[in-house]
């Protein structure tokens, strides 16, 4: 099914836009507003059954004005035309030159991305600036989003409890904006990466891609700092549920070994300071996740992360995805508002001349009237 690719304009119901109407080798590609046709029959009707002209449409008041000149039908019949014209403009006609399907593979790829408070801990420079650990894994996360554009990712964001973000989506710009988004503290504080790891391995289930109980061409990707203290599942415990359903996970840890500077803030959040505290990083545990799922363990401020995790990634076999569908169209909207626009002038033009023809008239008839000596009625002869 070929969705319409630009919503319609104004604000219309919910379905509008995302269903077409094809015609040989044209289309509409928003078809619901051909439903404003029905409106024009019903003014007409409704003007018709009032004894005072009301504005219901443009120069509605002189299809049926009451004078002692005979009005003009073109104001009314251009009136409509040019209405018909607009709303058929607005379900944009289109001409479809070319159709083309694309059949594309790649790999469904699940991030799992730590937003506990100890991802605070600004253990990483960049230009001379401080960066707490999140900061220094979002260029990771970009990287997934802006350089796999054949595969399908998700993201899952875990804290004291896990969450969905974000679904398996091919929309990668969308993807983009929600990752700008993340912030430390949008989750009740604690670190469940076991129930994180856990819930990307549930958004990956898809039976029709699974052989022998293995899911082909799944990957999840744990962006943390490796120091697990809440949650139902411990991280091992989802590592083992992984290996059984042969989803590899790639482990990239972000933080720094020793004492690391943690920022203090005061009670409107302000930055007021730092402290140091002892690293919390767990690399070993993430190096232990990474051999028993088949995938590999990695450090965020290692410059060759990237492209090690994206080369092991593309060393396992592709799935093939459904189809895409494109075409290639050439809008018709200006050869169809053009004319209508133009009928709807035309017939204000039309309505304000015959206004004046009739307020002439009038006047005329007026001056006509006062210029009339009165009638004088003849008296009876006088008799005398």
């Amino acid at each position: 099914m070929i969705s319409a690719l630009v919503g319609a304009p104004f604000y219309l119901p919910a379905f509008v836009g995302f269903w077409t109407f094809d015609f040989f080798n044209f289309r509409l590609a928003d078809p619901a507003w051909l439903l404003a046709l029905l409106l024009i029959p019903a003014v007409v009707w409704l003007r018709g059954r009032r004894a005072v002209p009301v504005l219901l449409v443009p120069f509605a008041s002189a299809w049926h004005r009451p004078s002692r000149v005979s009005p003009s039908r073109w104001p009314a019949g251009l009136t409509g035309l040019g209405l018909i014209l607009v709303i058929v403009a607005l379900a944009r006609p289109q001409r479809v030159e070319d159709k083309r399907e694309i059949h594309s593979q790649g790999y469904d790829i699940m991030l799992a991305i730590d937003l506990s408070g100890s991802m605070q801990a600004e253990d990483f420079e960049k230009g001379g600036e401080r960066l707490n650990r999140l900061q220094a894994i979002k260029p990771v996360i970009q990287a997934f989003i802006t350089q796999r554009p054949n595969d399908r990712i998700g993201i899952v964001v875990f804290s004291g409890r896990a969450y969905t973000l974000a679904p398996l989506t091919f929309d990668h710009d969308w993807l983009a904006r929600q990752v700008e988004r993340l912030k430390i503290g949008l989750i009740e504080d604690g670190t469940a990466i076991g129930d994180g790891l856990g819930l990307a391995l549930t958004r990956l289930e898809q039976a029709a891609r699974e052989q022998n109980g293995l899911r082909k061409g799944a990957f999840a990707v744990l962006l943390t700092d490796g120091a697990n203290n809440r949650g139902a599942l411990t991280p091992m415990q989802s590592a083992a549920v992984a290996k059984g359903r042969g989803i590899p996970v790639y482990t990239i840890g972000a933080g720094r070994d020793g004492l690391v500077p943690f920022p203090v803030f005061d009670q409107s959040g302000k930055k007021v300071g730092y402290t140091r505290m002892a690293s919390d990083l767990d690399q070993s545990m993430l190096i232990e996740i990474a051999n028993l799922t088949g995938g590999s363990a990695y450090r965020a401020d290692d410059s060759k992360t990237i492209a090690s995790a994206f080369k092991a990634i593309d060393r396992a076999q592709k799935i093939e995805f459904q189809a895409k569908s494109f075409l290639l169209t050439t809008e018709l909207f200006p050869w169809v508002a053009v004319p209508g626009v133009v009928s709807l002038l035309l017939a204000a033009l039309v309505a304000g001349t015959a206004s004046w023809r009739v307020s002439g008239a009038a006047r005329r008839a007026k001056s006509g009237d006062l210029n009339t000596p009165p009638a004088t009625t003849p008296r009876p002869p006088v008799s005398l």
